[in-house]
């Protein structure tokens, strides 16, 4: 597979076939609690769209040139989760200097970013799967926009929710989670896509 295929196929992967949301089950907590708005769900979407790509990089960086000399590579998942902390934090300042409605719009969400699995996740992926530093930017920048596409699609299908009269004992949290359950399984429809698109 060459270079430019590659990356498509990272793409395409994971924001389809292995969404971290919707195929994974990963991320589960902000994708139902954030989910409820569609301002707040791409705000949201921005932000670990933001996090997770620079999360890749920094972590390729670090655990290629100071890890591996340094032979410390089992210490992966706790530097791995400080950085991601610190770069969380960046992004909390500069919305609360600059973007105070989605700041407070995104509330208790935005800290949870920083014990977001499916962050860690992609890092560990990158490392794992032994990408370069350009196939991990993709892969984080990837794994961002599916996050992000399933957010938006189920803020969507919340809002048609909300018109809907479902049987008492569905209301709330329960035809929620269906709802989640039937969306997850569009997704797992582009199973086996991947492999054959991209051969």
């Amino acid at each position: 597979m060459t270079g430019a295929a590659k990356l498509l196929f990272i793409t395409f992967t994971m924001v389809f076939t292995e969404n971290y949301v919707l195929v994974q089950f990963l991320a589960i907590c902000p994708f139902l609690g954030v989910s409820k708005k569609v301002d707040s769900s791409l705000g949201m979407s921005g932000a670990v769209i933001f996090v997770m790509t620079l999360a890749s990089m920094v972590t390729w960086v670090i655990y290629k040139y100071v890890m591996i000399p340094l032979n410390i590579t089992y210490l992966s998942t706790i530097i791995f989760i400080l950085v991601i902390a610190a770069l969380v934090q960046f992004v909390e300042i500069v919305l609360k200097k600059f973007i105070k409605p989605l700041y407070e719009a995104l509330g208790v969400y935005l800290p949870l970013i920083t014990t977001n699995c499916a962050v860690l996740a992609v890092t560990l992926l990158n490392i794992s799967e032994e990408y370069t530093f350009l196939q991990s930017a993709v892969n984080g920048f990837s794994a961002g926009l599916g996050f992000g596409l399933a957010l938006v699609l189920f803020s969507g299908v919340r809002m048609a929710l909300k018109k809907a009269k479902p049987p008492k004992c569905f209301e709330g949290l329960p035809i929620t989670l269906v709802a989640a359950a039937l969306t997850s399984m569009t997704f797992m429809g582009f199973a086996g896509i991947a492999e054959n698109l991209f051969k």
